[in-house]
């Protein structure tokens, strides 16, 4: 393995600590690209913009990295919790957001995610997807300096803050885009063309499509490049060309220009894509492993505090792989969107088994990595994820339950598009899928949205608030007359209502993320562990951490309450509900409908 090609500047801080970084993550970073790339002049321009970036660290800044360092553990602690919603529907603007922390606080947030608020494209932009500029803030929102600030005050108060990284495409108005419309052969280099329409029939004939009514195919023709432009998602939204170093090393240095205004997590936005070859489904390659694992070990080089986040909303099976193992590490997060989906399908189901093999199937993630565990978030839900732990006709049913279809039905949801012959995705606010319609009695909807948000408290990983779920928001049935909204999933990304009462889901989510403080069983090392259950309708796994540190969560998914005798479960008591403050005999477990327990033996 080669050493690095640049002498070290004389400076303390870099002779001090950048040489032992570069000596561990130099080697891995080579070791994941050169199959990609072979040996050539990148590897000198890559190691010159790392010494660039650690040079501009921010003292604040390099002084986390030493933390992080010291605990690369910190985004397993027990006391994570996460928060996620749009700058523009929560602050209005990133200086309107600063004075809105206090109420992250309250809740006990210490992870906050606003969904992209890079510079987008003029006119529909995919939600800010498609990012023009991937230095500069949406001018709606602010300018950079204020993004800087808000990541400032974020972390005086022990927040860090995730930003998205559209990593997979640039907007047609990205500067790159413009450049090689114009011609320049460098940029075109920067976007797969494929001048063949046959050609084009070819590859496509083994593409999913993600956007199979809004957005048809995988390719675009543009008349300004001679041929069609891949474009998995929207037409506006350009494919990157990874094969081509030179995207890897530009992309590399949009994280550390981002870490260095004080991003401390990085949301890597349809990661499953970045890699094509033609007769493959182009989705998980393993040359995108080998992109994600360089970009870790570039990140840990010049700003060790980042921790990188796999957007991988797909089966378990594929999600994993995006947290490495610990020889190869890639991401320290990803979502556990089955479970999310699971949840989902066992509230109106009332039937827990499929999640607790989710559950058990997601006990294969490495030791040092972490979940992320949500019960709604900007995206529809998918119910393909449980494909492969729930037949087709059922989840058929489920999403038409969601959609107000099915007799008996209390959720307030959305179809959304699909695949010929797949199920349909469900939109919707989780309080109104939950049933909650204002101005109605919504104690079983509360009830349920309670029970959500209480288990996915107790799983492992940062649980993390969707904007609104605290006060139990609805859906914006008006969504489409807002300019470029026509997309159905903004029916769930309504303007945050800051005169709505908080209410008893404020309380009871403040009161989950109190209760997580300092548990040790809590830690994302220690997984949710599935126990055998007497009822179909009953979830009930445990955290275990040092001697007698046991938590035990039990979820009711049903409209009726029952009383259990839980004994050969949960072993001779004295037990105590956390969350209701009361003492349980272990033989006679009263479950109300839709409820959830956290059980400790008494004292514990």
């Amino acid at each position: 393995m080669s050493a690095f090609p640049l002498a070290i500047p004389d400076d303390p801080y870099l002779r001090d600590r950048l040489v032992d970084r570069i000596g561990q993550h130099w080697p891995r970073l080579l070791e994941a690209l050169r199959p990609l790339y072979g040996e050539g002049d990148w590897e000198r321009e890559l190691a010159s913009r790392l010494l660039s970036s650690a040079l501009d660290r921010p003292a604040d800044l390099r002084d986390l990295d030493l933390v992080r360092e010291a605990t690369p553990d910190w985004f397993q602690q027990s006391g994570m919790i996460g928060y996620c919603t749009y700058i523009d529907r929560f602050g209005g603007t990133l200086s309107g957001t600063n004075a809105r922390l206090d109420e992250l606080s309250r809740l006990g947030v210490t992870y906050f995610h606003p969904l992209p608020l890079l510079k987008p494209r003029t006119g529909d932009s995919d939600g800010g997807f498609a990012v023009a500029d991937f230095r500069q803030v949406d001018p709606k929102l602010g300018t950079i300096e204020d993004l800087r600030r808000l990541a400032t005050h974020l972390r005086a108060r022990g927040i860090s803050l995730c930003l998205d990284i559209v990593c997979n495409h640039t907007a047609d108005s990205h500067e790159w885009a413009v450049a090689a419309k114009a011609g320049d052969k460098r940029f075109r280099d920067f976007y797969h063309v494929v001048e063949d329409a046959e050609r084009v029939t070819a590859i496509e004939a083994h593409l999913g499509q993600v956007f199979p009514q809004t957005a048809p195919g995988n390719f675009t023709f543009v008349p300004e490049m001679g041929g069609h432009v891949w474009t998995t998602f929207y037409p506006f939204q350009w494919d990157l060309n990874y094969a081509n170093p030179a995207v890897f090393i530009e992309m590399m240095d949009v994280l550390l220009y981002l870490a260095n205004q004080g991003a401390e997590v990085f949301r890597l936005d349809s990661a499953p894509f970045l890699w094509k070859r033609h007769g493959t489904d182009c989705r998980g390659l393993p040359e995108t492993h080998q992109v994600v694992r360089a970009w870790r070990a570039a990140l840990a080089i010049a700003a060790p505090a980042v921790a990188l986040k796999a957007e991988a909303i797909v089966g378990l099976g594929e999600v994993l792989p995006f947290l490495g193992d610990p020889d190869h590490p890639e991401c320290h997060l990803a979502y556990n969107n089955t479970a999310m989906t699971a949840l989902w399908a066992a509230l109106a189901t009332a039937d827990t088994r499929p999640l607790a093999t989710c559950l058990s199937q997601a006990l294969a993630k490495p030791a040092a990595a972490g979940w992320l565990t949500y019960v709604r978030c900007h995206d529809d839900i998918i119910w393909g994820a449980l494909k492969d732990v729930i037949p087709d006709e059922t989840l058929g049913w489920i999403s038409d339950f969601y959609a107000g279809e099915v007799s008996g039905s209390f959720a307030d949801g959305q179809a959304f598009q699909a695949e010929p012959g797949a199920v349909r995705s469900t939109n919707g606010m989780a309080a109104s899928l939950a049933g909650f319609r204002d101005g109605q009695d919504n104690a079983a909807a509360l009830a349920r949205l309670r029970l959500l948000y209480g288990v996915t408290f107790a799983l492992d990983g940062i649980p993390t608030i969707y904007m609104g779920d605290e006060r139990a928001l609805t859906n914006d049935p008006d969504y489409a007359s807002e300019p470029d909204h026509g997309d159905g999933r903004w029916l769930h990304r309504p303007q945050m209502d800051w005169t709505r009462p908080e209410g008893d889901i404020h309380r009871s989510i403040a009161r989950f993320a109190f209760l997580r403080q300092n548990r040790d069983c809590l830690h994302a090392a220690n997984p949710a562990r599935p126990l055998n259950s007497p009822d179909r309708s009953l979830l009930i796994f445990e955290r275990v951490g040092g001697v007698g540190d046991r938590l035990v969560c039990l979820g009711w998914f049903k409209e009726h309450g029952t009383v259990l005798d839980l004994s050969a479960v949960l072993g001779d008591g004295p037990w105590y509900d956390l969350l209701e403050e009361t003492d349980i005999t272990e033989h006679s477990v009263a479950l109300l409908p839709w409820s959830v327990r956290w059980l400790v033996k008494k004292g514990g």
